[in-house]
């Protein structure tokens, strides 16, 4: 461990389950790095990962943002080009686009489109699968209310799911948020997730919940409190 680390670890009580209030503030105070750190969050959930049906996955519109503008490219047919350009996407278009991304452009955070336009999408599905890029109904990327999603991804909704463990990773923000925004945040994730449950999951559904800047300690929050 780090010198750096080592004493802001000194501030956190690892045997203590903080509210999302005193963990807000704790970041904030453990949050040294140089850079204006991301707000992180990790949920392990009670489910098998290895079943389908036990997937937790969604969005979630955070109400105070992510602290950073991403770039939106919509894939879109006629008047859902214009709508995609009027909501604020960066960029809008169709098979010109495609061919961009065949030649190697990715100069984009997210990609947006029609159901129409999938099957011209699924000849570059192996070059923007990998990366993450491939507009998915499940992540509400693929749509025909292009403008309202475009929207919604420039104010700050993020996609969460569980990982091969079952964890749940998400950034919600940055140190730089006030305590509050921070708080708001992370309430409103675990909301969603909460609301994911799959109806086939028994027993405990989430086992821990742990908060921490991109170089901070694991602050721990108590699952029993309501969100």
């Amino acid at each position: 461990m780090s010198k750096r680390l080592n004493e802001v670890s000194k501030l956190v009580d690892s045997s203590k389950l903080y509210s999302i209030k005193e963990a807000a503030s704790l970041i904030k105070q453990t949050a040294k790095a140089k850079f204006d750190e991301s707000v992180e969050v990790h949920v392990r959930l009670g489910i098998d990962p290895k079943k389908s049906d036990q997937i937790v996955r969604g969005t979630v519109s955070l109400p105070n943002g992510i602290g950073k503008t991403r770039k939106v490219v919509v894939i879109a047919k006629g008047e859902k080009q214009a709508e995609a350009q009027k909501a604020g996407a960066d960029e809008s278009g169709s098979v010109d686009i495609i061919e961009k991304i065949s030649k190697g452009w990715l100069d984009f955070d997210v990609l947006v489109a029609t159901p129409d336009c999938m099957k011209d999408l699924s000849k570059v599905a192996k070059i923007l699968g990998p990366k993450g890029l491939m507009p998915n109904p499940k992540s509400g990327t693929v749509t025909f209310e292009v403008g309202q999603t475009v929207t919604e991804l420039k104010k700050g909704r993020v996609e969460y799911k569980n990982d091969s463990f079952g964890i749940i990773h998400c950034a919600v923000g940055k140190v730089s948020f006030d305590e509050t925004k921070i708080a708001e945040n992370i309430k409103a994730l675990l909301e969603a997730i909460q609301k994911a449950k799959p109806s086939v999951s028994k027993g405990q559904y989430i086992k821990s919940i742990s908060v921490s800047s991109t170089m901070g300690p694991g602050i721990y929050i108590d699952n029993n409190q309501k969100f």
